[in-house]
């Protein structure tokens, strides 16, 4: 009698991120607003509308983990991932006001200002996840997504100094996102492998939420650029 084959190992939250971020890693070349401010080639006026725009992002992603942390109270390694990521949106809101000040945007402008849709799907549809995708498998979309994103915030952030020449306050937003993060992926860590031995996480979902996400990204930076 053949011997039943043994259970395949259980992947660990260390590859199952990896895996995420290596196979969601957007094409660079399909975004045009990086590229331009990577030359010097994007006028200044972009780092206006980057401030706006974001104001809106950070104030909405901010009651998304706020929300994806209430829901995860009966897990707590995943509501801890949440939480430092609402709290770290806070801390980002406070680098914005740097980038706004120096391009000489009122506080009026700020509250007038009309977002654009396509700066802000992304926001709308982790508003989405929030309501009702799985913690875990949103962990594991976002952590896809922030190294994206933070290459994206490291470009951005040199060509400020070197093209630009704005003033290091001005930069501190795209340089906060652009550093390494060693909390955030520690929790994200926790908050997958407790998904994974609860058998809350499910990758092939993780990675659609993900796809989605890259795209919503990529049409908040072609947007400004538009």
């Amino acid at each position: 009698m053949a011997r039943p084959a043994p259970d395949a190992p259980r992947p660990t939250a260390a590859a199952v991120l990896d895996d995420a971020v290596r196979s969601l890693a957007p094409d660079t070349d399909a975004n045009r607003l990086v590229a331009r401010i990577e030359e010097g080639a994007a006028p200044r006026s972009v780092f206006a509308t980057l401030a706006l725009e974001q104001h809106h992002v950070i104030s909405a992603d901010r009651v998304s983990f706020q929300h994806l942390a209430r829901r995860a109270d009966g897990d707590p390694p995943v509501a801890d991932f949440f939480d430092l990521l609402a709290q770290g949106e806070a801390l980002a809101m406070k680098q914005l006001a740097g980038l706004a000040d120096a391009c000489e945007l009122s506080e009026r402008e700020i509250a007038e200002y009309q977002p654009r849709p396509g700066c802000q799907a992304y926001p709308s549809y982790a508003a989405r996840l929030a309501l009702g995708g799985e913690p875990t498998d949103v962990a594991i979309a976002l952590t896809a997504n922030f190294a994206a994103w933070g290459r994206c915030c490291a470009v951005v952030e040199t060509a400020m100094r070197d093209r630009y020449a704005f003033p290091e306050e001005a930069c501190g937003f795209f340089g906060f996102f652009a550093g390494p993060a060693p909390d955030v992926g520690e929790r994200a860590r926790a908050a997958v492998q407790h998904g994974l031995d609860t058998g809350q996480a499910e990758p092939a979902t993780a990675h659609r939420y993900g796809r989605l996400l890259q795209a919503y990204e990529l049409m908040f930076w072609n947007s400004v650029a538009d």
